[in-house]
């Protein structure tokens, strides 16, 4: 997991294309007239309502409740509005939501590589939806300032500078069978918890670490997603025209293992990054069905490891080498509680045999939890428990090739994960605890949280996350100096 600095704007193709799609309609759809004011058509030419708002001819209005016009548009003997119209009439054209959010950390040890403070920022967030005919169109854009970094350009591709497009999409159904949405926007599938095997969407690890929501780990893809329905299994496809790659440590926030040392801004790791629209391209498919309760998926993925994953010696570059994932889940009803398990086999398509050094092996990984509200010891009150391992194959070849000096990775890494939350008065103040403990690693990554509903609209937080472990290579130990608190508060619209 690693990250490059980008200096100028790179909007991507698809989410640009939709923006100004969504321009070209609404400047051709001229909103219609309420009926009885068009003096240049009659009713029966205006133009048709958005899907779903259309109405069947209504009955004559009784006595007493025909709809008022807005003010200073009445006019003698005009035609009675259908509560519909009406209904649009007051509704505004677009419909704004989001919310405005000031967040600040620091870090709890020293760190020779990066600033004591570990986040600095102010946020507004803006989501509009616009339906037309069967068509809708959907906007999330985040505004913000960060006062730790002194470079504001904006790149889409890695969120950074003052604008981050979480979405620009649009949705619509060809078939009564099919969905299909394209654009930018999140995507996310598998059975886990804060542990992604078939998930192969990208991630925003930065964000995650120095304490941000954690809606943020889900970084945006620009794809086109089809959904199709069948009595014999739901299927998912989505297709990403060029690499979305993590939005991963590079070292320019939070200091990371090199290989060889902590490293951190003095050491900001260059990347090789398979970029080429329609060449470097992305394929996911989930075929999923629900039996008897049962909810059973099989994934494919064709592509590239997510994070950086080999080394190119001719440049010293990291690169993303070919990826193929192969994977099942199933989630469900276990005792008082809810149970799920996953496999994925990642295949290696550059290092088939485990031989490459520079290349990352194949593996298997495995995934079982379970999930139960636990009202016998107190209201409120939920525990989540996560077992996961990644098995890499071709174990001999990697040790046989492993470079001189190298710290070699164990062929099992076990991981524990634990979730508990309890609400307090009246669910207003949510208290919870994420902790991640590797027995193999011997290192620990903990996230207590605090929420606080202060009114429908205000909330405060704080929360902390806490890296330590036996060994500066392994992989939460190397961010142990990274360890940092941090408060919020948040007004939402």
């Amino acid at each position: 997991m690693f990250f490059t600095k980008i200096q100028h704007v790179r909007p991507t193709g698809i989410s640009m294309i939709l923006l100004l799609l969504g321009a070209v309609v609404y400047a051709q759809e001229e909103p219609a007239l309420p009926a009885g004011l068009s003096s240049s058509q009659s009713q029966d030419n205006q133009p048709a309502l958005p899907g779903g708002l259309r109405a069947e001819p209504a009955a004559p209005n009784k006595p007493g409740m025909e709809p008022s016009l807005l003010s200073g548009l009445e006019i003698s003997e005009s035609p009675k509005l259908t509560e519909v119209q009406t209904k649009l009439l007051k509704k505004p054209w677009l419909d704004i939501t989001g919310f405005w959010e000031v967040r600040s950390g620091i870090r709890l040890r020293g760190d020779d590589h990066e600033k004591h403070d570990s986040i600095g920022e102010t946020r507004l967030q803006l989501e509009m939806e616009k339906t037309l005919e069967e068509f809708t169109f959907k906007a999330t854009t985040d505004l913000y300032y960060d006062w730790l970094d002194k470079n504001h350009s904006v790149d889409l591709e890695r969120g950074e500078g003052f604008l981050d497009l979480r979405e620009a999409s649009v949705t619509f159904s060809p078939t009564d069978f099919m969905d299909l949405k394209i654009g930018r926007h999140v995507l996310t599938w598998g059975t886990g918890d804060l542990v992604f095997i078939n998930d192969l969407f990208p991630k925003d690890w930065q964000s995650f670490f120095i304490g941000r929501d954690t809606e943020y780990l889900k970084a945006p893809s620009d794809a086109l997603k089809a959904s199709f329905f069948t009595d014999l299994a739901n299927i998912d496809v989505v297709y990403a025209p060029r690499f979305d790659s993590d939005r991963f440590i590079t070292g320019d926030r939070i200091s990371y293992w090199n290989g060889s040392r902590i490293a951190g801004a003095d050491a900001i790791v260059r990347t090789d990054k398979p970029d080429d629209w329609f060449d470097d391209d992305e394929w996911a498919l989930r075929v999923s069905k629900n039996v008897a309760g049962c909810e059973l998926a099989a994934y494919g993925y064709w592509g590239y490891w997510k994070s950086p994953a080999g080394m190119d010696t001719s440049t010293f570059k990291y690169i993303f080498p070919e990826l193929n994932v192969y994977g099942a889940s199933a989630r469900s009803q276990v005792g008082k509680g809810i149970g799920n398990i996953e496999i994925g086999y990642y295949d290696s398509r550059d290092d088939k045999s485990g031989d490459e050094p520079y290349v990352d092996n194949s593996q298997i990984r495995y995934l079982i939890g379970y999930e139960q509200d636990m009202p016998e010891i107190a209201p409120d009150f939920t525990v989540g428990l996560q077992y996961y391992v990644e098995q890499m194959l071709d174990y001999g070849n990697y040790r046989r090739t492993l470079p001189a000096g190298s710290k070699a990775a164990e062929e099992y890494r076990h991981l524990l994960t634990f979730r508990v939350t309890k609400l307090y008065w009246n669910q207003n103040l949510t208290c919870s605890l994420f902790t991640y403990f590797s027995p193999s690693d011997k290192d620990v990554y903990m996230r207590p949280n605090i929420n606080y509903k202060v009114s429908d609209n205000l909330a405060v937080e704080a929360g902390a996350n806490i890296f330590f472990g036996d060994y500066p290579h392994t992989f939460f130990s190397q961010f142990q100096n990274n360890t940092n608190i941090y408060t919020a508060v948040r007004y939402s619209f």
